[in-house]
């Protein structure tokens, strides 16, 4: 229905003599079209060719546009997460790594070593879980976390996995103070059954300790961030060797250097790991290895690798020193806290610039237009 004293829509619209626009020159392009046509390097019906020519060469000239965010605001809303989760980060892979350590110091005889990592896995559990619910905010989510099982998601799988690891760490760490009872009477009997029960419960804990020390990576890279989430496949042995270096770190700081020998080859398996997947994260990746090499991540970044490095070779050489046993492990221990930190923090420095969204999904649809064009080509 056309309104009075205006043009139906999709009339052609008419000048003062009663002739359409279009008549005599020709429908001129527009919007899509005209970019197509100048793309395609065809000029407007009626122009000359000369003129096409120079019109082409000023197009050549002009420069590049680069990216300006709408009113220079990110992108993506930065992580509302707080450094409590960096030290969540920390603490979790160090009571993954202490349950490995101690389940390995079980099977081979090496009580001193496995009363100390049992108890730094249980002190770093306590920890774990404080950080965590601190932020969340309200106590009661954590709680509320667990009326749901949703595999699709590594935050309730996770919340599952520190769940099932709890119960069995603090049972191995408890079986540590049988020998404070009496050797008589029904308390005798628990003494009796306590080291057989810890072992079990040991063993139990250092099965779920791998799940525990990657689930994190597997959050962080599950998100919008890019720097995380172009770093899902290092991530995870990121993790895993910084969960290793950390446990073996707190071995031989607790330990006797005559106890340390899985201690010190843990280090130096799980400094090798962290240092692989850390230079494979920071170069990786262009641009979006950035973060990880500019401002505070990266100079948290470089001295971790520093200290892990320091702390393994100082871990392979102390057979026989206490003392170096001990700088050792607290290299270690150190590097792998700056590690989670510079990770969390690259990945917040990388949410707030614009560059780091918007470049590298320019760049995959240019791969994907270039991937398409070679496809169809003809021959």
């Amino acid at each position: 229905m056309s309104v009075p004293g205006e043009p139906e829509v999709g009339a052609t619209p008419l000048r003062a003599d009663g002739r359409s626009n279009d008549e005599g020159a020709g429908r001129r392009p527009h919007g899509d079209q005209a970019a197509l046509s100048w793309s395609q390097g065809r000029a407007e019906p009626g122009r000359g060719t000369g003129r096409r020519r120079k019109q082409r060469d000023e197009h050549q000239m002009v420069p590049d546009v680069e990216f300006q965010s709408y009113y220079g605001r990110a992108v993506l809303k930065p992580p509302v997460w707080t450094h409590d989760i960096a030290f969540y980060l920390f603490t979790g892979g160090l009571a993954a790594g202490s349950s490995l350590l101690a389940a390995g110091a079980d099977l081979t005889g090496a009580p001193a070593l496995r009363r100390g990592a049992r108890a730094t896995s249980m002190g770093a559990l306590l920890a774990s879980t404080y950080f965590l619910i601190n932020d969340l905010g309200v106590k009661t989510r954590f709680h509320h976390m667990l009326r749901v099982a949703k595999p699709t998601s590594p935050m309730s799988v996770g919340t599952w996995i520190l769940a099932a690891y709890g119960p069995l760490a603090g049972a191995a760490a408890t079986a540590e103070l049988a020998p404070l009872l009496p050797e008589r009477g029904v308390l005798g009997l628990v003494r009796k059954l306590a080291p057989w029960g810890g072992r079990a419960a040991g063993l139990g804990a250092a099965a779920v300790a791998p799940a525990l020390a990657t689930y994190t990576a597997v959050l962080f890279a599950d998100t919008a961030v890019p720097s995380w989430h172009e770093g899902y496949r290092e991530l995870p042995f990121l993790f895993s060797g910084s969960a290793l270096a950390a446990g073996a770190g707190a071995g031989l700081v607790l330990a006797p250097p005559t106890q340390t020998a899985s201690a010190r080859r843990l280090a130096v398996a799980g400094a090798a790991v962290e240092l692989a997947a850390g230079q494979r994260l920071e170069k990786g990746h262009g641009l979006l290895s950035e973060p990880y090499e500019t401002g505070r991540p990266g100079t948290q970044l470089k001295a971790a690798r520093a200290l892990t490095a320091v702390g393994a070779v100082g871990a392979a050489l102390s057979r026989r020193s206490r003392l170096l046993s001990i700088a050792s492990g607290s290299c270690l221990l150190a590097g792998s806290l700056l590690t989670r930190f510079g990770v969390f923090e690259a990945g917040v420095m990388s949410s707030k610039d614009p560059k780091y969204v918007v470049v590298p999904q320019r760049e995959r649809l240019e791969r994907r237009a270039d991937g398409g064009a070679k496809t169809n080509a003809p021959g």
